[in-house]
């Protein structure tokens, strides 16, 4: 069974709700989980919200959030995962803010830096990871590892 099987399996069997914020993949983590027939039944929304502005106007990230700490941070992912769980009736919400190039990074923020929030009813935290490839390698493996980490999370929780 791939992850994406076992992520909507799982999802289906609990009776629970995931919902996606991304930036840097522009829906195709959604794209992915939807793929699943019967994907209604775990999945009721997600937001792309590529520019800043979208950011703060579908999730309420902070203007303050972004300004000091940039799109690309533990900060506004938590933030991001926050307001889609807050504007849902998701159980679960994945948030995705990266630099996938070619161009846009900074000796602090190099091309390929991708962070991740998540967000349950009673838990937020955040994950970061160095990707490298070309734009297209850099979003798909963003998304793979988001799967990765929400097949493991549902093989680890009740």
């Amino acid at each position: 069974m791939s992850k994406i099987e076992y992520i909507a399996s799982e999802l289906k069997a609990r009776g629970q709700i995931i919902t996606c914020a991304e930036s840097c993949t522009g829906g195709l983590l959604a794209a992915m989980l939807t793929s699943v027939p019967g994907s209604s039944a775990f999945f009721e929304r997600s937001y792309v919200v590529y520019s800043n502005q979208a950011k703060k106007d579908m999730l309420d990230v902070q203007e303050a959030t972004l300004r000091h700490y940039g799109a690309v941070s533990e900060e506004v992912v938590r933030e991001m995962a926050l307001g889609a769980l807050i504007r849902t009736k998701a159980d679960y919400a994945v948030s995705i803010s990266g630099i996938a190039g070619p161009d846009g990074g900074t000796e602090e923020k190099p091309v390929g830096l991708v962070w991740f929030g998540f967000a349950t009813k009673n838990r937020i935290w955040a994950k970061h990871y160095q990707f490298s490839g070309s734009r297209s390698e850099i979003r798909r493996q963003a998304v793979e590892y988001v799967l990765a980490i929400l097949e493991h999370y549902l093989k680890t929780t009740e």
